[in-house]
C-alpha cells in the first residue's frame, strides 16, 4: 500500500487528468476540508481555491471519522447564488488524502422535474375541462335551444333579455374551448395551408383590434412555407398574442409579425419544451412594450395565472394559445427582458406535400327518398328542443332517450339518424353500427359535447358526422338539412 501511495504522490498529472476527466466536478480532500486538488469541472462550477462551504467541511468530518461514504444535498455558492448540489463525499482509508468529492449540479434534473410537474398539471387540467365539457355543453346547448324557441313568442320590451342570456351562454361555451385548448382536448379541423397567406388574412382584422396608437407590421419571407393547422384557431392564437403585446404597450408601439423558417438537427430546449430535430415553420410576434419581469415569465403559460385581474384577465388567453400551438404539433417559446419588450416564437411542422386544391363541404347526404329522422338523446331538454326544430323543418322525429331504445323503435322509413355521442351503455359510433346494419348506408350526426381525438377519428374513419356542443337548433338544421321529396305532404 505504501509503495503504490508513494507512485501516486509521485504522478499528480495522472491524478490530475483522470479528475479533470470526471463525469461530475471532482476533488481531493484533506481530512481538514483543504482542497489538495480540485478537476477542471469544480474549478469551473464553484472557483474552488482553498476551502469548501461549512455543510460540506462537516458532513466531510463526519464521513472520516466513520469511513463512511456520505451522501447529502447542499447549496454551493456560485458566482450569482447559490447552486443546488447533490455532494458524495467518499474516506479514501489512509491519511492524504483524506476522501474523494463529488458534486452534482442539480439545476437540470430541478428544471426536468419543474417540465414535468407542468406536463402532469396541464393533463389535470385537460381532464378536468373534458370532464366538465361534456355536461356543461350539453347545458348551454338548452339554454341556446331555448332562448332560439322562445324568440318569437317574447315581445320586443323582452329581447335584450334574451340576447342577454344567449351572450352569457355564448361566453360560457368559450370559456369551455379555451379550457379544452389549454388542455389539448380541443376538436380541431386541420388543413395544409400557406403560413404567409393566413398571416395576411389575420392582420386586417388585428389591425382594428390593435387601434390607433399600436402600428403592425407584417415581414413575411417568402415563399411562405405550408402547416397543417386548423386556421380559426391560427387565427386565435395570433389574436391573443397581438391583444396580449397592445395591453403590455398602453402608451403605444409597434408590433412585428413575421414569418421564416428553421431547421433542428438536434431537440433544443425552449423554456420548459424540448423542441425535437426537423423542419419548421416560425412565426414570431415581436413587440416594443416593457418586457416581461424575471419573476413573472416562468408562470406566463400557467392557466389562471394572471398579471391584470383588476383589470378583468382571465389567465387564460396565453395557456391557451399554448394549448392550440401543442395540440396542433408545434412549439410555443418566448424570449424577453425588462425594457427590451417581448418576442413569441411560434414553431410548426412544415408540410412539403402539395396544398390541397380547395376545401370539401360538409354536407350530410341522403341515400333515399324520405321524411323520417331517429333523434337519440339522453339529456331530455337537448332532445325536446331538437325534436322540435327538426320537425318544424319538416322531419317526422322519432325521439329515443337511450340506444336501446332507439334500436327497439320501428326503424321502417328513417333516412336519417341524429344521436349524441356520450350515453350510458352503448355510445354514439356504436349505435350507428347497430343502426347500419338494419338500414345499410343510412346517414349518420353525432352530436356531443366532448369528443376526444381517439374517438373523432373513428368517426371520420366510418363515414360518420360531428357536430360539437353547444349549437344551434338553426346550426342543426342546416346541416341535417330537409327532408328528401317523397310526393307526400307534410
Amino acid at each position: 500500500m505504501v509503495p503504490a501511495l508513494r507512485r501516486l504522490r509521485t504522478a499528480p498529472r495522472v491524478i490530475q487528468a483522470l479528475l479533470d476527466d470526471a463525469e461530475a466536478p471532482a476533488a481531493l480532500l484533506a481530512e481538514d476540508g483543504r482542497v489538495i486538488q480540485a478537476g477542471a469541472g469544480l474549478r469551473a462550477f464553484a472557483g474552488v481555491d482553498a476551502g469548501l462551504p461549512e455543510p460540506v467541511r462537516n458532513e466531510l468530518a463526519e464521513a472520516v471519522r466513520q469511513r463512511a461514504p456520505v451522501v447529502f444535498n447542499s447549496e454551493w455558492p456560485i458566482q450569482n447564488g447559490v447552486c443546488p448540489v447533490t455532494v458524495r463525499v467518499t474516506p479514501t482509508g489512509i491519511d492524504r488524502p483524506a476522501a474523494v468529492l463529488r458534486v452534482v449540479d442539480l439545476r437540470p434534473q430541478l428544471a426536468l422535474e419543474a417540465r414535468l410537474a407542468q406536463a402532469q398539471r396541464l393533463q389535470s387540467v385537460g381532464q378536468l375541462a373534458a370532464g366538465v365539457a361534456h355536461d356543461f355543453n350539453n347545458l348551454l346547448t338548452a339554454i341556446l335551444g331555448a332562448a332560439d324557441a322562445l324568440a318569437p313568442l317574447v315581445p320586443p320590451s323582452g329581447q335584450p333579455d334574451l340576447l342577454h342570456i344567449r351572450a352569457g351562454a355564448e361566453r360560457g361555451a368559450g370559456l369551455v374551448r379555451q379550457l379544452l385548448a389549454f388542455g389539448r382536448q380541443q376538436t380541431l379541423q386541420p388543413r395544409v395551408l400557406d403560413l404567409n397567406d393566413a398571416v395576411r388574412e389575420a392582420a386586417g382584422l388585428l389591425r382594428c383590434m390593435l387601434g390607433n396608437r399600436v402600428g403592425l407590421t407584417l415581414h413575411l419571407e417568402e415563399p411562405g412555407r405550408r402547416v397543417r393547422i386548423d386556421p380559426t384557431q391560427l387565427n386565435q392564437v395570433l389574436m391573443n398574442l397581438t391583444v396580449n403585446a397592445r395591453d403590455a404597450m398602453p402608451d403605444g408601439g409597434a408590433i412585428t409579425v413575421s414569418t421564416g423558417r428553421r431547421l433542428l438537427l438536434e431537440a433544443a430546449t425552449e423554456g420548459n419544451e424540448t423542441v425535437p430535430p426537423g423542419r419548421y415553420a416560425v412565426v414570431e410576434v415581436r413587440d416594443t412594450g416593457k418586457g416581461i419581469p424575471a419573476d413573472v415569465l416562468p408562470h406566463i403559460f400557467e392557466p389562471f395565472f394572471t398579471t391584470r385581474r383588476e383589470a378583468g384577465g382571465t389567465g387564460l388567453g396565453l395557456s391557451t394559445v399554448h394549448g392550440i400551438v401543442r395540440q396542433s404539433g408545434g412549439f410555443l417559446s418566448v424570449e424577453s427582458a425588462p425594457g427590451d419588450g417581448t418576442v413569441f416564437r411560434i414553431s410548426l411542422p412544415r408540410h412539403d406535400a402539395p396544398a390541397p386544391s380547395g376545401v370539401a363541404e360538409v354536407t350530410v347526404s341522403r341515400t333515399a327518398p324520405g321524411r323520417r329522422l331517429l333523434l337519440v338523446e339522453d339529456e331530455a331538454p337537448v332532445r325536446r328542443l331538437a325534436a322540435r326544430a327538426l320537425a318544424r323543418a319538416g322531419w317526422e322525429v322519432i325521439e329515443a332517450g337511450s340506444p336501446e331504445e332507439a334500436l327497439d323503435a320501428d326503424l321502417q322509413g328513417v333516412v336519417q339518424l341524429v344521436s349524441d355521442v356520450m350515453m350510458p351503455g352503448m355510445d354514439g359510433p356504436a349505435l350507428v353500427r347497430e343502426v347500419r346494419r338494419k338500414l345499410p348506408g343510412v346517414p349518420a350526426l353525432l352530436v356531443s359535447g366532448y369528443a376526444d381525438a381517439e374517438r373523432r377519428q373513428a368517426l371520420q374513419a366510418e363515414d360518420i358526422f360531428f357536430l360539437a356542443k353547444p349549437f344551434s337548433m338553426a346550426a342543426l338544421v342546416a346541416l341535417v338539412g330537409t327532408p328528401a321529396d317523397t310526393g307526400e305532404h307534410a
